[in-house]
């Protein structure tokens, strides 16, 4: 099912953006060495619901995980690199982690992923892992407007991937995302330019580049859920909701402290990706449509 959102429904969507960012925002600068990771899993349950949203996780049950995933957030550490089920783990000076995070409100779902290192610890392959992830997926959102394809999308977050090093899995990318959190299109983090689905306004997209160090193979733990580098190297995973407009791509999920003022947001920056100051005061990776 691909949905094309109509105005109203657009701005409903910025609401639910702007809470998944912010939650993830107020995630991140909680979590130091220490805490743990079933900790970060509660923070998140009392922020949806205190805002009034769903989680799209607890209830989940698709067919390649174990039973309903049971928690609110995806918490990935290290090796792992997505459906990340938290567990009991006290986090480590220097662990990467990776928070990916989908609710729902007012009958619209956005969903988003950051990696960051733990404590004070810079391991300089971490830090240029997830800084790939980051320009991945900026030059994805930069190449997406009405009238360009999917793999046009696939294509400028492939190239950078692949132009740092990093192999490609193509099992798991990004996907539409509306009134359920994975729809069609399957955004592969590699592909073909001027190929696939025509990007229309009002469509969501979730765009999720994700690499591990020296491998394109994933192994499943024993949790039924968690997926790892086959190789246990380390990974990174970067994700945001977008909305294809008139002028390009508006990104969804940055928090509010990220945000640039409304009339900047309005006119657009350079290459047409627009950020929008969210009215919302609330604190603030798919086998094609398959993942939490």
């Amino acid at each position: 099912m691909i949905e094309i959102l109509n105005s109203a429904r657009l701005e409903r969507a910025r609401d639910t953006g702007a809470l998944v960012g912010g939650i993830l925002h107020t995630l991140k600068t909680r979590t130091t060495v220490g805490t743990n990771l079933l900790d970060i899993d509660q923070w998140a349950k009392e922020m949806i619901t205190e805002a009034g949203a769903q989680s799209c996780y607890v209830d989940y049950a698709p067919s390649f995980g174990r039973g309903p995933f049971g928690h609110y957030i995806c918490t990935a550490v290290n090796d792992a690199v997505l459906h990340g089920l938290p567990h009991h783990y006290t986090l480590a000076d220097g662990d990467l982690l990776t928070l990916d995070l989908a609710v729902a409100r007012g009958g619209v779902a956005a969903d988003a992923a950051i990696s960051f290192l733990v404590g004070a610890a810079r391991p300089a392959e971490s830090v240029a892992m997830i800084e790939t992830t980051e320009r991945a997926l900026a030059a994805g959102i930069a190449a997406a407007k009405p009238g360009a394809r999917i793999g046009d999308l696939s294509h400028a977050i492939g190239t950078v991937l692949t132009e740092a090093g990093y192999p490609i899995n193509t099992e798991f990318g990004g996907h539409g995302i509306g009134s359920t959190m994975h729809q069609d299109p399957h955004i592969a983090n590699t592909g073909r330019p001027g190929r696939g689905y025509k990007l229309r306004p009002g469509l969501l997209l979730a765009l999720e580049p994700w690499v591990m160090a020296d491998t394109a193979a994933l192994v499943t733990d024993a949790d039924g859920w968690t997926l790892r580098s086959a190789t246990g190297c380390r990974t990174a995973h970067s994700e945001h909701t977008i909305a294809i407009t008139d002028n390009g791509a508006e990104i969804l999920t940055l928090p509010t402290q990220a945000r640039p003022s409304e009339g900047a947001a309005r006119s657009g920056p350079a290459g047409g990706v627009r950020r929008r100051q969210s009215s919302s005061s609330t604190v603030s990776g798919a086998r094609k449509e398959r993942r939490p």
